[in-house]
Parts: C-alpha cells; structure tokens; sequence
C-alpha cells in the first residue's frame, strides 16, 4: 500500500510539472474574450505566423515583448492569454513568464493553440 501511494504521489507531481505553471483556457473562452475584449490576448508564433492570420485581436509578442508592460493594462488581475503554435509548442511561455513577471495574476495558456483554434473554424485577423 504504501508503494501504491509513493507511485500516486511521484505520477501526481510528473502531472503537474507536465500541466505547466499557468492555467489552460478553452478556445470558447477565448473567442468569448476575443469578442469582448476583456482581455489581453498574446500571440507567441512569431511575425510572420502573426500576419498569416492570428486571433482577433491578439498582439505580437515579437513586436511589443521589449515595451510589454506599457501594452498590459494597469490591473494586475486582468487577464492575460498566451498562446503558440499547438499543444507541444512551448513559445508561450515567454509571454505568460513575462507578464507573471510584471505582477499579473491572472495569465492563462490556450493550450489547442493557433492550430487548434483554425480546426475549430474560427474567425481569423490579418
């Protein structure tokens, strides 16, 4: 039994350490958020994914990563969304560390990604 526990507990820490330090956020969600603006939305693909197609409304962390605390609001409760290439990509976690960095509490990661996000259909910006 204890063994039994001591492997729970090891796959329990491996889960979390995978799951990543920021909070995933849905696609709906952020479509939702995308629409009301009631959030920041980061796009961590690089410019020239960015002006392929992004989500609406969603910054270029290349261009405004050196001036980003001037392009967060001043609330550091407000939502910040990060979100990269796909669920492997990893880029997001410049912008999400980067703001965490600068105080914000509230930083999720959308997980599906761009590629997720046009699997789903949604509205594209250029």
């Amino acid at each position: 039994m204890k063994k039994l526990s001591a492997v729970l507990a090891v796959l329990a820490l491996a889960v979390s350490a995978f799951a990543g330090e920021f909070a995933d956020i849905s696609i709906k969600e952020v479509n939702a958020l995308s629409k009301s603006k009631k959030a920041v939305i980061i796009d961590v693909n690089g410019t020239d994914s960015y002006k392929k197609g992004h989500i609406p409304g969603a910054l270029d962390f290349d261009v405004i990563k050196d001036t980003l605390a001037a392009k967060l609001p001043a609330d550091k409760d407000a939502l910040v969304v990060a979100y990269c290439g796909g669920p492997k990509c990893m880029a997001y976690q410049a912008a999400a560390k980067a703001a965490a960095k600068l105080g914000y509490k509230n930083v999720k990661h959308m997980s599906a990604g761009i590629s997720g996000w046009q699997e789903a259909k949604m509205k594209m910006e250029k």
